[in-house]
């Protein structure tokens, strides 16, 4: 009696799949089911286990030619994937007890629009800004690369100017319409973020997008870009405003980190953070943004290291004068929309207990700007 041979599953229709499904990431090893992140959500598809033949199959049709030939040596690698016409995927391979696991996370083709993400309204007009640096933060996966999209794209509709993005790999595909892009890739074009920002300094850009300030250099020489009339965006994998700022700070020596912060405090515009929320119909996650729109009193807590912890404070008075706002806030006016639920609310908030009194209708003394 013949031996039944297992199902092929071609990886272009599991992508299909998964992109029909609305997962987010898709993840691929040895002796397991193909598995897809669905809102925040593991989901193990029903199709078959898949042997290391199936994964080292998908490995080749991932890798471009030329990384064909380094395959015996790869421990692990970023890249792009496209399916065409359906999604883009950013894909890392890597080995893991002896054998390849990919994990791709799905990229629309058009880019989104800062409303349909439910972004707060005042990064339309951060997206504008003329110079200087501007943060976007959160965990991994709390979109922080499709926020930037968006925003650029606000730019692209709005503003004429060069913009070159510098990523790791390339994710969202901008067209040219009012501004021209210049894309770059870590990798194929190249070597480095530090290399890739001190070359862009040559290039005539109005704005540059750095994918990810990973060491000193790339800090140091996006702070310098900004001061000398750029407009800067780039993303750090911090959870608020102020651990932002301590972030940038800790990346320098002792020596230099008093004249760090008054730099940081001259050539800082905004930090956007962010976490993604579970919406209360069932149908995928929301974010709750943290806005911090640097004004002089925030100028003022950059640079003094005594008062940084000062920072929430001031992020909370200012939503009506100037757009900014805590992540408590946004929970609630989430809430208030029917977006998130109560609970959920409380669950993710920094101050759940202040933020139970205001749903209540009791603002205590001390949270009148809440």
């Amino acid at each position: 009696m013949a031996t039944q041979v297992k199902p092929r599953v071609e990886l272009n229709d599991l992508l299909k799949k998964a992109f029909n499904v609305g997962a987010s990431d898709v993840h691929l090893r040895v002796k397991a089911p193909p598995i897809f992140r669905i809102a925040g959500k593991l989901v193990k598809t029903d199709l078959p286990p898949l042997e290391q033949s199936d994964i080292m199959e998908y490995v080749k049709q991932i890798l471009p030619l030329e990384k064909k030939k380094q395959l015996p040596y790869i421990k692990d690698i970023d890249l792009a994937y496209s399916l065409p016409g359906v999604c883009r995927f950013r894909v890392n391979i890597f080995r893991q007890r002896g054998t390849f696991a990919i994990v791709m996370r799905a990229i629309p083709v058009r880019v989104p629009k800062i409303d349909e993400l439910n972004l707060p309204p005042i990064l339309k007009e951060i997206a504008l800004y003329q110079r200087g640096l501007v943060l976007v933060t959160g965990t991994t996966g709390s979109g922080k690369s499709t926020t930037l999209a968006a925003m650029l794209e606000e730019l692209n509709e709005k503003d004429s100017r060069i913009v070159i993005t510098i990523e790791d790999p390339i994710e969202y595909l901008h067209r040219d319409k009012k501004c021209l892009f210049y894309q770059r890739e870590i990798g194929d074009d190249a070597e480095s973020f530090f290399a890739a920002l001190r070359a862009a300094l040559r290039e005539d850009p109005d704005v540059i997008l750095v994918g990810e300030m990973r060491d000193v250099e790339t800090v140091r020489t996006a702070l310098d870009a900004a001061e000398t009339g750029h407009m800067v965006y780039s993303t750090l994998h911090t959870l608020d405003a102020k651990e932002t700022i301590n972030r940038i700070i800790s990346f320098f020596p002792l020596h230099e980190q008093q004249a760090i912060r008054f730099q940081l405090a001259s050539v800082l515009k905004a930090t956007i953070s962010q976490r993604l929320i579970p919406r209360a119909d069932g149908k995928g996650r929301v974010p709750a943004v943290e806005v911090m729109i640097v004004t002089e009193a925030i100028k003022e807590r950059i640079m003094n290291p005594e008062l940084t912890d000062e920072i929430p404070e001031f992020i909370e008075r200012g939503k009506e004068v100037y757009g900014s706002q805590t992540f408590d806030q946004s929970l609630y006016d989430l809430w208030r929309k029917g977006l998130i639920t109560r609970e959920d609310a409380l669950k993710y908030a920094s101050r759940p207990d202040d933020l139970r009194l205001k749903m209540e209708g009791i603002v205590s003394s001390g949270e009148e700007h809440f």
